[in-house]
């Protein structure tokens, strides 16, 4: 049996996982969280025992490449796959690095998930066939100037008012967004751009002249 723990904040996703780990037989659900800090305390005081971590990198608070590396701090051997809803060649490179085993799309099939799971949990790596390519063949970034065009309108302008020191409540009421929705834009530019602090997005900034 594999036990997994599934990091994720969509109550909709644990469900779901639950239903389908129930109907392939060999796989559980080993417990939940819904955040990055949950995560951790999780793992720090070993109230968990599980084979196979299956993250979410978008979770609101600590996520992405800071989270994987402070999870494999903790944990150097436990396999990582994650699940996201992000394709983009860059994040899906910057995770990998970072030390995830695995990476499959939320819109991959069930047969692929599955297929992932014991893949990674039996010390392997896997990565999805529908990203893959673009993984090997898409161009990194040839430097640095060229790194904030990659961003969407919206994350673009949550990065510069969060360089201006604008909290993340602050910038929901200036976009009329959700506090979450401007986590979520938030997790997303943080691991385009590779930044592991706040301190780093607020010095790429003054140094592009993206704020005044």
């Amino acid at each position: 049996m594999i036990k997994v723990m599934i990091a994720d904040d969509h109550a909709i996703i644990h469900k779901g996982l639950q239903e389908l780990f129930r109907d392939v037989g060999n796989i559980s659900a080993a417990g939940m969280v819904s955040s990055g800090e949950e995560l951790l305390k999780r793992l720090g005081d070993g109230s968990s025992v599980f084979d196979l971590l299956l993250l979410d990198i978008s979770m609101p608070g600590l996520s992405g490449v800071e989270l994987i590396s402070r999870i494999c701090a903790l944990r150097p051997k436990l396999p990582i796959l994650v699940l996201s809803v992000h394709d983009e060649p860059q994040i899906v490179r910057r995770v990998l690095h970072a030390g995830a085993s695995g990476f499959v799309t939320k819109g991959s099939s069930e047969d692929i998930l599955v297929a992932a799971i014991r893949r990674v949990a039996q010390g392997g790596r896997f990565v999805d066939s529908a990203i893959i390519e673009q993984v090997m063949f898409d161009p990194p970034l040839r430097h640095e100037s060229a790194a904030h065009g990659r961003l969407s309108p919206r994350e673009l302008q949550i990065m510069k008012s969060l360089a201006r020191g604008r909290s993340l409540a602050e910038i929901a009421a200036e976009c009329f967004i959700s506090d979450k929705t401007v986590s979520t834009h938030k997790a997303r530019l943080m691991l385009k751009m590779g930044f592991q602090s706040n301190a780093e997005l607020v010095r790429y900034a003054i140094d592009h002249h993206l704020i005044e």
